[in-house]
């Protein structure tokens, strides 16, 4: 005797609890708010240049 067992397509589908939208939004809220911010820039010169000169205003 076999058992019978529901098929897998039988169940109904269960919606999703947000929105694809909201999903994106929160993973990029996440990253953000998890991504140190980023060390300041410093002039890269080559070595032996004169450094750069600015005139005054």
């Amino acid at each position: 005797m076999t058992a019978h067992r529901p098929a897998e397509q039988s169940r109904p589908a269960v919606p999703a609890g947000m929105s694809m939208r909201d999903l994106l939004a929160s993973c990029a809220a996440a990253a953000a708010v998890s991504t140190p911010p980023r060390a300041p820039e410093t002039a890269q010169t080559a070595p032996g240049a004169a450094p750069e000169r600015r005139e005054a205003a």
